[in-house]
């Protein structure tokens, strides 16, 4: 299900948040974070509205954006499973364990399974090194995921 927000919409909700917070020092990227927090993600017609606001270049604006993973240019699923990446959990079986929450969800990262319920993202850092590997499913954390866990958490996640 996808909800249609209308640009004018878009744009009217993006001065207002750089309205309220143009005033930090270097705004760019609480803004950025209080859009995708409005709209679940960044909408590309917010991007020209913020360079304008904050008189930066769009690709400044464009840059900042696609360089962070942390901001989606699309809706998420329902719910949001984050996998460590770093080098301590890969060398815990992290990589396996990838695969294996790919197959289960039949997605990659950074896309959503076609019924809408889970977006699966890659994070180098859940501050749970000595537990990997490691996830987030929509907040909460877990530590030393294995393919039982991990066929919960794809389980849950599905409901």
């Amino acid at each position: 299900m996808t909800i249609h927000i209308a640009e004018g919409d878009i744009a009217a909700r993006t001065r207002s948040i750089v309205a309220d917070l143009r005033f930090l020092e270097g705004p760019l990227l609480p803004i950025l974070h209080q859009v995708q927090q409005e709209f679940g993600y960044v909408p590309q017609q917010a991007l020209p509205v913020i360079a304008e606001e904050l008189n930066l270049s769009r690709a400044e604006v464009h840059g900042v954006m696609s360089f962070y993973h942390d901001y989606r240019d699309h809706p998420a699923g329902r719910h949001v499973l984050k996998l460590c990446r770093a080098e301590a959990c890969q060398s815990m079986g992290g990589d396996a364990l990838a695969e294996r929450i790919k197959a289960l969800l039949g997605i990659d990262f950074h896309q959503t399974t076609l019924d809408g319920s889970v977006t699966l993202e890659a994070v180098y850092c859940l501050g749970l090194c000595a537990c990997g590997p490691s996830a987030m499913l929509d907040g909460e954390v877990y530590g030393r995921v294995d393919d039982q866990m991990a066929t919960e958490l794809v389980a849950e996640a599905r409901r």
